[in-house]
């Protein structure tokens, strides 16, 4: 989804603005770096590096919160896939806003009052520490790293087509300067600089959407009835395009595939990495609660903007145009951009092609920065400072690991982003979602709400709910078999249907409830009942 994403326009229409377009990346960068080194100024400690000295407010955080969720996968992957399936396309944005309901219900308040800086501190609360630790951190960084190559690769393919670079070692030359500015941000800014420039691209991204909704609306004189009429007319399919069942009706596979995809969707964000560290930058659990109520106003916001972008592209260029373009219809956004700006090759749509291009670019550093900042925080948080070190590293030294952590992660990026600018990375979203909901969010329910879980029972559902989600999906019409997989030319697949969480999701919670029974140690319960006041109250919460 998030990134073949993008505008594979006839590059002679960019080549004559090529200098502007160049000049709004190089204002964007320079603006967040400025920021980030500001931040960095202010970074003294480890809980300025992890959480922002906690020093956020409720509306700043679901500011940053939001700037952290929309992905390239949201603005770019959604606007296409209600242009080319209509209403199927439009259950990705319900998906991915239903699933805030669950993180503000179930997650964020009792997260913010129980840990420190990360899931790890959570589970290892009531349980041995080192096991727990290890597990957490691996299934952090695999999550993150699979999110991290689908923006990574995005990034590569936004930057290269709109600078007309056609040559692979160009190709690979963005990629790696992109994977550059990330290690810079988290290692001079930490969370303070990650959060500003989060904050910074969510209100750009909103901006954008917000021009563009406007300008769709005004082309159809604000009769929402005749922009969907239109849309469906063009789309070739008629009133099907406005019903369920295009995409995911064909079969009965298809359907287990969207029942699948659904669960991953709402289950996922709970789970995902980089947003739970996000609960730990304000002062009390009243503010993570607010800030997460922001955050599904602005985000719920920008998901009804993306219906008028979607059947927009359908109504004003239609399916055809967008798939000749990019077959997945992740150049749909900027296509409508460049299409209300005036069209291709005039001024108008070459500067709303560029300032959207650069809000996609922004929405990329944004997302890849409070990843890395998530993995490398788990890293040197919970393996290297609990589990090496045992508990007796320095802030400073927990800080060093995190900053040389970075380093690595970055370099790991970096260097299968490379490898996977040309690959479909639609499938290594929904996978960092699905290993989410498999992996982390059964092991923090447990953790959070069941007395009698065990060590035994966390690692049975961790470990688990990773392998059995990266094992289905490697197997699956993501990786080989289609015209849209990893490999095009390889045929392994047995896995009928594109994501795991169907199967992987309940296993997580089968696993851990498994192992918890066949456990020999008995839970603490005392330590239970400290979390419980504690996740509840916030009593001795950090």
């Amino acid at each position: 989804m998030s990134s073949h994403a993008v505008i594979q326009l006839a590059v002679g229409s960019t080549t004559e603005h090529r200098p502007l377009i160049i000049t709004l990346f190089a204002v964007f960068v320079a603006a967040t770096l400025g920021i980030t080194v500001w931040a960095g100024r202010q970074t003294k400690s480890a809980s300025d590096f992890y959480a922002g000295g906690r020093q956020f407010t409720a509306f700043q955080n679901g500011l940053a919160v939001s700037g952290d969720y929309m992905s390239a996968a949201s603005f770019l992957g959604i606007a296409g896939a209600i242009a080319l399936f209509g209403y199927d396309g439009f259950l990705y944005s319900i998906g991915f806003l239903v699933a805030w309901l669950v993180a503000l219900l179930l997650v964020a308040e009792p997260l913010r009052n129980a840990g420190r800086y990360t899931m790890g501190d959570v589970l290892a609360f009531r349980m041995r520490q080192r096991p727990v630790r290890t597990a957490a951190g691996a299934s952090t960084i695999v999550v993150s790293i699979f999110y991290l190559l689908a923006q990574m690769a995005g990034a590569g393919v936004l930057v290269s087509l709109l600078l007309g670079i056609t040559s692979d070692a160009g190709k690979i030359l963005i990629v790696a300067l992109v994977g550059v500015l990330m290690i810079v941000y988290v290692t001079v800014g930490g969370m303070k600089g990650t959060t500003w420039v989060q904050m910074v691209k969510a209100v750009l991204l909103i901006a954008g959407a917000l021009l563009m909704t406007f300008l769709v609306l005004l082309k159809f004189h604000f009769n929402i009835s005749d922009l969907l009429g239109t849309a469906a007319e063009k789309s070739g399919k008629g009133g099907k395009f406005l019903e369920p069942g295009l995409k995911y009706g064909a079969t009965g596979t298809s359907k287990l595939d969207f029942i699948s995809l659904g669960l991953a969707l709402v289950l996922g964000t709970a789970g995902l990495p980089h947003i739970l560290i996000r609960f730990y930058t304000v002062p009390t659990a009243k503010a993570a609660r607010k800030s997460v109520n922001w955050a599904i106003g602005i985000i719920g916001a920008f998901y009804l903007m993306t219906i008028a972008l979607g059947f927009g592209a359908a109504a004003l260029i239609g399916p055809k145009e967008i798939k000749a373009k990019n077959p997945a219809g992740n150049a749909a956004a900027p296509q409508l951009a460049e299409y209300l700006g005036g069209g291709v090759g005039t001024t108008g749509g070459a500067v709303l092609l560029a300032v959207i291009s650069a809000v996609a670019f922004a929405t990329i550093l944004a997302v890849v920065a409070g990843l890395t900042l998530a993995s490398s925080s788990s890293f040197a948080h919970d393996i290297y400072a609990n589990v090496i070190r045992k508990g007796k590293a320095t802030e400073q030294e927990e800080m060093k690991a995190a900053r040389w952590s970075t380093v690595f992660i970055g370099a790991a990026a970096i260097l299968l982003g490379a490898f996977a600018r040309d690959m479909n990375v639609a499938g290594l979203v929904a996978l960092a979602f699905a290993v989410a909901a498999s992996a982390n969010l059964p092991t923090i329910l447990y953790s959070l709400f069941w007395k009698r879980f065990t060590t035994q029972g966390a690692l049975w559902s961790i470990y688990g709910g990773l392998i059995s989600s990266v094992v289905l999906v490697l197997f699956s019409p993501v990786v080989s078999g289609k015209p849209t997989s990893m490999f095009k030319n390889a045929d392994f697949y047995w896995f009928p249907m594109e994501n795991p969480g169907l199967i992987s999701i309940p296993l997580g919670f089968l696993l851990g409830w498994l192992g918890t029974l066949l456990s020999k140690e008995p839970a603490d319960a005392e330590k239970f009942a400290e979390l419980e006041v504690r996740s509840l109250t916030g009593t001795g919460a950090h």
